[in-house]
């Protein structure tokens, strides 16, 4: 069969060359728009300057102002949350990393962890207590997993909660915890007499600290918090009634992770966007350097990386939607996507040459922001032996 005549074909469109528009459906435009609108609103602005100063101000607002746009919880169904689907929080990830991976750490730490774990884990009344507030950014939530000494290990985590008469006794600590310092709310996971549980824990209870981390140099627009546990008491009904055992915080990481697998490439777009527009009009040796052939072999690798990450986040979306997501396939697509975009980043801080590294620029920014994202939530190293258990049957974990 003949291909079409040129003239009736749509023109080629440099910000969408593979026409990956063609795959979302209305709603899906009109949710990735407003999202990217508010982004451009209330982050770019100002988002160089709060991390060049370390910390992230009216963290409280911005999250009721992600409330009301429906992005915390978004692909939950009641309790106040918006139910979208999972190809529409994607979009929302990638928009929010796209202005900073701070912003779409708050909303999946938000969504996709604190609250994912107390929708699918939780009693009706921890729902109907926590849920409507936290959809609404009333409440900011964390989760409490990562430990000084255990990260990719959590099956050896020390935090431990035991029962004192109808109560739990809760003593730990936890390591790396985004919105740690302004939750409400926090989920933390312990090891107990019957194995590990989950812990609804309200962070003004006695004995509770969250000390936040400073001196970082990845991720400095974002709160990110020890959590200190010294004899917490809590009541029964404290526990998430619904879950025992490594399956449910690796259930809650999951659905985070694929939120990554879309943020990673806002983070991706967002620099090879500004080295494009930088190549078309940084002029040496009397032209444009978009003009010469190794800058147009960069750009077109980097488009190249791009897209099939964009494309490969979608097809996960429409398997997650269908309820056919397996968590092998989230870790292809964190372990290719963050990847990928770490390289993007590089390859844009090449052609802005030394103000690559100038924070009037994105791109050094999304750089040492995704070695954050390149760890956690599973490393390099456990996502490839996700896949090679998966390809050959053989657990190398151990």
């Amino acid at each position: 069969m003949s291909a079409p005549p040129s003239s009736t074909l749509p023109p080629f469109d440099p910000s969408d060359p593979l026409g990956l528009d063609d795959l979302l459906t209305d709603e899906d435009r009109a949710v990735r728009d407003t999202v990217r609108r508010w982004a451009a609103d209330r982050v770019l602005p100002q988002i160089a300057d709060w991390y060049e100063r370390g910390e992230l101000p009216g963290i409280r607002e911005l999250a009721r102002e992600l409330g009301s746009l429906g992005a915390l919880g978004m692909s939950l169904t009641g309790y106040g949350c918006a139910g979208a689907s999972a190809v529409q929080y994607g979009l929302a990830c990638l928009e929010l990393e796209a202005a900073d991976s701070g912003i779409r750490s708050l909303v999946s730490v938000q969504g996709s962890l604190a609250m994912y774990a107390i929708w699918r884990f939780g009693s009706e009344e921890q729902k109907q207590r926590w849920l409507p507030a936290m959809a609404a950014g009333e409440i900011i939530g964390c989760f409490g997993l990562t430990e000084p000494d255990h990260g990719s290990d959590p099956a050896a985590m020390r935090t431990y909660a035991k029962r004192d008469g109808g109560d739990w006794v809760l003593n730990g600590r936890k390591m790396w915890i985004t919105n740690g310092s302004v939750a409400g709310v926090a989920v933390v996971w312990a090891q107990t007499d019957d194995g590990i549980r989950g812990f609804v824990v309200p962070t003004g209870s006695p004995g509770f600290s969250a000390p936040e981390i400073t001196h970082k140099w990845s991720l400095r627009a974002s709160v990110t918090s020890e959590l200190v546990m010294d004899d917490v008491r809590l009541p029964a009904d404290a526990v998430l009634p619904e879950v025992t055992g490594l399956r449910g915080p690796l259930g809650c990481l999951s659905h985070a992770r694929y939120g990554i697998v879309w943020g990673s490439m806002g983070a991706a777009r967002a620099s090879f966007e500004a080295a494009l527009d930088y190549a078309k009009t940084r002029e040496q040796f009397g032209k444009p350097i978009g003009g010469f052939q190794l800058t147009q072999a960069k750009l077109a690798d980097m488009a190249v990386e791009l897209h099939k990450g964009i494309l490969l986040a979608h097809h996960l979306g429409q398997r997650m939607d269908a309820g056919r997501l397996r968590p092998e396939q989230i870790s292809f697509g964190k372990l290719n996507n963050v990847r990928e975009a770490i390289e993007i980043c590089r390859t844009a801080r090449t052609i802005l040459g030394a103000n690559g590294i100038s924070l009037e620029y994105p791109v050094m920014r999304h750089a040492t922001n995704l070695e954050s994202v390149l760890t956690y939530e599973g490393t390099v190293e456990m996502h490839q032996l996700v896949l090679g258990k998966a390809l050959t049957g053989l657990d190398a974990f151990r």
